[in-house]
Order: structure tokens, then C-alpha cells, then sequence
């Protein structure tokens, strides 16, 4: 394979898992070429692709600029199951499939994460820590903690991963709320679960875990007038995507005591979107603020499946095979 072979080439735009063995035993297995690159920008996409068939992306955007650009890219293939870093619609309009992974790949990672985090938060596991490490030894670190049972645990959307995180929580006697718009009532009741509306889960959940896909109307979901309505002894939890809460209301949140405490798997700024990311965000300086970096997802079996997953799915898009994890629909459109 040379790189006079437009199309038969496939890229990995970004990944961080350190190698790319799993990708290339997958691509090179059927006969294709892999190159990798850590691409920051659209730009850098465009400038990498320009002889791809196919484009694996973990973080780097895939817009309307690099589908227009990349003229040989026929797939497009998202390590994980959110695809707004992808322009989905410029994606169809060119005829190039998008796909990604099912939620089962880290549901149950994700939601232990879920869990843990929630724990951590409520016990004041981490403010303990840090004081001992620094010699204080006392129960009245963490003051207050108050007893779960009884609590409210909330969850915003009620899918596979809510569900499983919902499934755990019960053992720690706590109510179980949800909202989820798209979910029948009697299928979250089945679950042993109230379903509630979005302003009786903002105001009356103890603990509130954010499960919603980002999209344009959950964007900022959690800004200064929700974040206002919640209980001052309430935990926000997301182990969502970061820019469901907005980071600089949820520092004035907890710093003039709107809420109790937060605890995030990600944060507005998306430091592995960056290059040369610092941590000079606000919340890192805060006390209750517990904060994991996009980590819920992982565990060895979890990153192996979607890894495998996505490579897969880009052979079969150059093979002329279906994808088994679409997110657009080409029938009826020219595959360029």
C-alpha cells in the first residue's frame, strides 16, 4: 500500500489509548493502510485526511469544513456513542456513513463511576483524604454528612446507563427519580423508579446524576437559574458530557451555597479537545468539587470493545459491507 491509494487508506484522527495495535491488526487485516495522527483542529483533520477513505476520531471535530475537504472519506467512525463532534447532516448530505458504538460498550462503567462519584461527594470521601494527607485527623473534616436513606437520588434521562445506576442506588435506600421525556412513565415505574418533571427533579432531587446526551437544548442545562433551584444541601453529579453544566455558574453555585457540592467526569473546556491544555479552570480551587477527567467510560474490556468497534466499522464502510452501528441513514444517496 502506498500513498498514491486514495481511499484505501484509513485514518485515526486522535486517540489517546497510547498505541494503535487493536487498529491496525483490524485495518491491515483486511488489507487497508493505517496512518494515526493527534489532531487538535479541523484543520489538522483536513490536512491529515486528504487520502482517506475512512476517519476514526476519539476527540478531534469532524465538521462540514473536513467533510467537504476530505473528498476520498466514505466513513466515519466515532470511538464511543456520542457524535456531536461530528456534523451528522454535512455527513449525509456528501453520502459518508457515520457510525459509532452502543452505550453497552462502558454502560457499566459508567455507571459505577456514577455511583462512586456520588458516594465520594456525599461522604466527603475526598475532603477527608486531602485533610489527612495534611495531618488533620477528625470526623468533623467532612461536616455535614448526612445519611443516604431516605434521600432523594435524581436522575436526568432514563436510559440504559441511568437505568443501571438506578438499579445500584436502591441498595442504598434512597428514592429514585427521573425525568426523561422520551421514556413512558409505566417504563420507568418498572424500575422501581418515580418519574418526575425536569422542575420537580431540579428542586426536590438531594442528589442529582446527569446522564442526557449532549445536544443543542441540553447544552447549559445547568446554568445560574436551574442551578438556583436546587436544594442548597443538593450534589450535582455528571458523568455526562461537560458542557451540559456550565462551568463559571456552577463555581458561583458553590461558592455562595446555592448547592452543597458537585462531583464531574468532564468539564466545559474539554482539555483533551486541546493542545496544551493547563488547569486554570475556577473549580478546581473549590473544596466540594470532586473532578475525574472523562474517565467514567473506562476500564481494559471497555476500551479494547470500542476500539475494536470503530475500526471495524471503517473496514466495513471502504468494504462495501453495512455498518452494524450506523447513525445516519444513505439509503438513497450517492456514496461518494
Amino acid at each position: 500500500m502506498t500513498r498514491t491509494d486514495p481511499g484505501r487508506t484509513i485514518l485515526i484522527a486522535d486517540s489517546d489509548f497510547g498505541d494503535v495495535d487493536i487498529e491496525r491488526a483490524v485495518v491491515e487485516g483486511a488489507g487497508l493502510r493505517l496512518i494515526a495522527a493527534q489532531c487538535k483542529s479541523e484543520e489538522e483533520v483536513i490536512e491529515a485526511g486528504r487520502e482517506a477513505g475512512g476517519v476514526l476520531t476519539q476527540y478531534a471535530r469532524v465538521g462540514s469544513r473536513a467533510v467537504e475537504a476530505l473528498t476520498h472519506c466514505r466513513v466515519i467512525a466515532r470511538y464511543g456513542t456520542g457524535v456531536d463532534i461530528v456534523d451528522v447532516e454535512a455527513a449525509t448530505r456528501h453520502g459518508v456513513q457515520v457510525t459509532n458504538a452502543p452505550n453497552e460498550w462502558c454502560a457499566e462503567e459508567v455507571a459505577d463511576h456514577a455511583v462512586a462519584l456520588w458516594l465520594a461527594a456525599a461522604r466527603k470521601i475526598c475532603r477527608y483524604d486531602r485533610a489527612t494527607r495534611e495531618g488533620e485527623w477528625h470526623w468533623k473534616t467532612g461536616r455535614p454528612v448526612r445519611r443516604l436513606r431516605g434521600q432523594v437520588l435524581g436522575l436526568l434521562s432514563f436510559g440504559a446507563i441511568a437505568r443501571l445506576v438506578a438499579e445500584r442506588a436502591h441498595a442504598f435506600g434512597v428514592d429514585v427519580w427521573a425525568h426523561d421525556p422520551f421514556v413512558d412513565d409505566s417504563e420507568i415505574r418498572a424500575c422501581r423508579v418515580r418519574p418526575v418533571s425536569f422542575d420537580e427533579l431540579v428542586e426536590g432531587a438531594d442528589h442529582l446524576v446527569v446522564q442526557a446526551p449532549l445536544t443543542p437544548e441540553t447544552h447549559h442545562t445547568f446554568d445560574r437559574a436551574t442551578l438556583r433551584r436546587m436544594k442548597p444541601n443538593a450534589v450535582l453529579v455528571n458523568t455526562a458530557r461537560g458542557p451540559i453544566v456550565e462551568d463559571a455558574a456552577l463555581h458561583r453555585a458553590l461558592t455562595e451555597g446555592w448547592i452543597a457540592g458537585a462531583a464531574l467526569d468532564d468539564i466545559e473546556e474539554e482539555p483533551a479537545k486541546q493542545r496544551d491544555w493547563q488547569p486554570v479552570n475556577p473549580l478546581f480551587g473549590l473544596p466540594d468539587v470532586i473532578v475525574t477527567p472523562h474517565a467514567a467510560y473506562y476500564s481494559e474490556e471497555a476500551i479494547r470493545t470500542v476500539r475494536t468497534i470503530a475500526a471495524e466499522e471503517a473496514v466495513r464502510g471502504l468494504t462495501g459491507e453495512p455498518a452494524r452501528y450506523p447513525v445516519n441513514d444513505l439509503r438513497g444517496r450517492p456514496v461518494r
